[in-house]
């Protein structure tokens, strides 16, 4: 058995619908955003994710949408997940998206929009397949580590 680091203890497992409703709503507006040129995408969706990776899931708005609106109309979900990984990949999705704004307000579109469009596929991968790359290099390293993985 592993050891569970100190500083890392392990929270109440999620359900993952959740994160893939906030990945594929995140994913089409980023698309769109694209498409029409509308840059203003990236620091709206930063600020969205890191409501969410700051405060937890009642402060982002597109998780407390599921969790208050959707989540009530399904069936409860057939597993939970860990929900540092889906944390972790937030914070990346937040530091692309920053990346983005700030690219596009020094004069360099392709790169804002390079860097934006990097996590709008990332987010539609994860959406459509329940593949989170994000949250693969997190729990690849926390096994690494130690950490214990709840379920």
């Amino acid at each position: 058995m592993s050891r569970m680091a100190a500083s890392d203890p392990a929270p109440a497992p999620i359900d993952p619908r959740g994160p893939r409703f906030n990945q594929g709503v995140m994913a089409a507006v980023l698309l769109v955003g694209f498409l029409f040129d509308w840059p203003v995408v990236a620091p709206v969706f930063a600020v969205v994710l890191l409501l969410g990776w700051a405060w937890g899931p009642s402060y982002g708005p597109l998780l407390r949408l599921y969790a208050d609106v959707i989540r009530p109309r399904l069936a409860p979900p057939s597993h939970r997940e860990d929900p540092r990984g889906p944390r972790f990949a937030s914070l990346v999705g937040v530091l692309f998206l920053f990346g983005a704004t700030a690219a596009f307000l020094t004069g360099v579109p392709a790169a804002g929009w390079a860097l934006t469009l990097i996590v709008a596929a990332l987010a539609g991968l994860s959406a459509t397949t329940g593949i989170c790359v994000g949250c693969e290099v997190w729990f690849f390293f926390a096994r690494r580590r130690g950490v214990e993985l709840v379920a």
